[in-house]
Parts: C-alpha cells; sequence; structure tokens
C-alpha cells in the first residue's frame, strides 16, 4: 500500500492551508498554487499504485560455512518500469553484520538484477536472513510503497575445527563395533540377523519369514562389516563452564567436540554425538560411515546451546553392551564420579579432555580433575586456555 512521505504530507497540509486562504482571501494565485500542491501527492499515490510488483529470489553460496568463514548472499531482482528508484534491504542478524542496502533504478519496461554482498560471523549457530524490503518513491518523494518479501532461507555458521594429529598405534583408537563379519546359510530366521526395513533397502533383501512373524517389514543384513564406533560427549550445562560469549569455556569445549568429531569421522568411525541432555538427533547409530557424517555432526554442534540440569543423562546408554570409543569434552565435574564411572564402564576405551574452567573464571587455582578421572580408569589431560588442542590430543593419543 502507497502511503505519504514526510514530505508529501507537508506539502498536502501547506496546499490546502493555501486553498483554503485562498478561497478566504479571493486570492486566484493562492488558490492555485494550493491545489497543485495538494494534487502533487494524490498524483505520486496514482503513479505508484501502477507500478508492477518486484520479484526477490534470494540464494546462498555455501548455506553452511564456518566460523569466520564469508558466505556469499546474491538477491535476483525482477519487476517493471518504475516512477522511481528502488530501495531494496535484505535483513540479516545483528551477528552477520549491517543490514545490506542498495538502491536500483527502474526506468526499463521489464528488468532483471542481480546484486550480492557477503556476511561473516564468528560465532556458531543458525541465523535467518530475510525477508528482503523494498521502498519505492515516486520521483518528487511525495509518496512511498514499501513491500516485504516473507521468503527466508538458513545460514549455518558451524563451530571452528581445529586440525588434529594423527595419533596413538595402530590399533588404539580403533573403538569397538558390534558388527563384525558373518557369513550366513540360506535357511533360517535364527541363521540371519535382520533389522527394520529402511527407505531404499533393496526389496531383495526383504526376509519374509521374520516379516510375517513380526508384523514389520524386515530385511537381511547378509555380512556385517566391523565398523569402528565413537561417541563424542559434549557437556554443555551451563553450571558447568565459566565465561560468556565467544570466549567463554563452553566455546572452547564445542571446538573442542567439533575437531574431535570431525577428526574421527574422516577416519572412518561412525560417530555419535552426545550432550548433557543426549543424543541430539536420536540414539540409532548408523550401520556405515559416510562423507557427510562430517557435516551432520557440525551442523549438530552448531545450534548446540547451555542447557540448566545439574547431572549428565545417561539414559543413552545400553546396559547390556558397550558403546565403543567415548571421548569426553567435559566442564567441571565436581560431582558427577559416579556418572563418569558409569560411563567408562559402558566405554572401550574412554577418553577425556578435562576443561580447567577455573583458569577461564580468573582463578589462579588449578584444577585436579583430569588426574581424579585417570584414577578411575579414563585416559583424561587437562585442558586450560592456554593449551594447544592438538597438543592435548597428541598427550591423549600418548596414554593409549
Amino acid at each position: 500500500m502507497a502511503t505519504l512521505t514526510h514530505r508529501g504530507r507537508t506539502a498536502a497540509a501547506g496546499g490546502l492551508t493555501a486553498l483554503a486562504g485562498g478561497l478566504l482571501l479571493g486570492q486566484p494565485a493562492l488558490t492555485s498554487v494550493g491545489v497543485l500542491l495538494a494534487l502533487l501527492p494524490l498524483l505520486g499515490l496514482a503513479a505508484l499504485r501502477r507500478d508492477r510488483p518486484v520479484t526477490v529470489q534470494r540464494t546462498l553460496g555455501p548455506r553452511r560455512v564456518p566460523a569466520g568463514q564469508p558466505a556469499r548472499v546474491q538477491l535476483t531482482l525482477t519487476g517493471g518500469a518504475g516512477t522511481g528508484a528502488l530501495l531494496v534491504e535484505d535483513r540479516v542478524p545483528w551477528a552477520l553484520g549491517v543490514r545490506p542496502r542498495f538502491v536500483l533504478p527502474t526506468a526499463r519496461r521489464t528488468w532483471t538484477t542481480h546484486v550480492d554482498y557477503t556476511v561473516r560471523s564468528d560465532v556458531r549457530g543458525r541465523f535467518l536472513i530475510g525477508p528482503a524490503t523494498m521502498r519505492t518513491t515516486d520521483p518528487f518523494g511525495m509518496t512511498e510503497r514499501t513491500a516485504t518479501v516473507a521468503e527466508v532461507d538458513d545460514l549455518v555458521v558451524t563451530p571452528f575445527v581445529v586440525p588434529l594429529p594423527a595419533v596413538g598405534r595402530a590399533g588404539a583408537w580403533t573403538g569397538a563395533g558390534d558388527n563384525r563379519p558373518r557369513a550366513f546359510a540360506n535357511g533360517s530366521a535364527e541363521d540371519v540377523t535382520v533389522r527394520e526395513y529402511r527407505h531404499g533397502d533393496p526389496l531383495r533383501r526383504v526376509h519374509w519369514r521374520t516379516s510375517a512373524r513380526t508384523g514389520e517389514l524386515m530385511v537381511r543384513r547378509e555380512e556385517q562389516p566391523w565398523q569402528s564406533r565413537a561417541t563424542v560427549l559434549l557437556d554443555n550445562r551451563a553450571s558447568a563452564h565459566r565465561g560468556h560469549g565467544a570466549g567463554s569455556s563452553l566455546e572452547a569445549a564445542v571446538t573442542a567436540a567439533a575437531s574431535v568429531a570431525a577428526h574421527l569421522a574422516a577416519r572412518g568411525f561412525v560417530v555419535r554425538l552426545v550432550t548433557a541432555d543426549g543424543p541430539p538427533s536420536g540414539d540409532a547409530w548408523h550401520d556405515r560411515a559416510t562423507p557427510a557424517d562430517g557435516d551432520r555432526l557440525l551442523e549438530e554442534l552448531a545450534v548446540v546451546e547451555p542447557v540448566r540440569r545439574t547431572g549428565l543423562a545417561t539414559g543413552w546408554l545400553d546396559e547390556t553392551s558397550r558403546h565403543g570409543m567415548l571421548v569426553a569434552v567435559l566442564g567441571d565435574v565436581t560431582d558427577d564420579r559416579a556418572t563418569l564411572r558409569r560411563l567408562r564402564h559402558h566405554a572401550d576405551p574412554a577418553y577425556a579432555l578435562v576443561l580447567d574452567v577455573a583458569q577461564w573464571a580468573g582463578s589462579g587455582v588449578r584444577d585436579d580433575a583430569a588426574a581424579i578421572l585417570r584414577g578411575s580408569g579414563w585416559r583424561a589431560v587437562r585442558l586450560a586456555p592456554d593449551t594447544a588442542l592438538p597438543t592435548a590430543w597428541r598427550e591423549l593419543g600418548a596414554m593409549a
């Protein structure tokens, strides 16, 4: 809807005043000026009503970027001849910078133009870009029309990943998995390991006898290769960390967890992320590692927030089996020793990067939580604000 600008309202008020004064004083010239001033805003409103609407299409490249890296946003605008310039403003969160603004001419009968800008965030997260707002004015600046394109796009800023060295003796980091090579006889259901049908499974793998017995479509797992598994546990409790913002111990823990997860996924592990609340994407393991696992884990870590709870969740533990290798990135664990002993019992092996959160709080007291964990069977190292993560990882590998 077109509305009057401040200039337009002033002109309309002045015109009506001049018109009334001319009529009362019997001054035709003043009356003519008043009519002209009063008509200009009305002519502007009529002109803007004839403008064709403008369409906007937004393209992000890429849609997922590491913290500190720029992303390019391109707007494609299409419209018809207008009465004046077009002001385009795209809404972006404060963490991505100032809102970009563009002034575009619209004199051609039909036009398509491309404008682009870059955004950059030093903090991780999922950010909404949009909607775009377009403002058109008449040539005299008396009237304006504002339209909003409701389309928005997601930009995921993943945590910063520190490259970690390949350490440890051969097999020291292999973890464990319950899928070993097995050859199955062609015969009864007792000789076949089956699982639930997933979309995309070939029908030739459907095990009809088990499906009939269970009432659900099941497929046979004729041969299951050994697959190393690893769980990355991130302690994201607000009470377990110190500091605020990007320099807090929680952000250091997220960076460490992202670096470990990406490192293990690149080495062929099936990696599962677990936070203080449990697995954010469910408790199911994938059958095998895929190249997209690292990206999935980073996206999960991009939106991790501090939670207000006193203890670490353990509902995701399977009491009947071990969960493979466990790498825990921990904060203040003074009151969690019983839980950590239980986690150690279900892991093979169990590693821990223990943040010395007292150092983030500015205290000169050194925390000995890593030594206490080593006494409970963990392979643990202390991680201070001035400790290089690759150095701590190398030290952790030396304990294997």
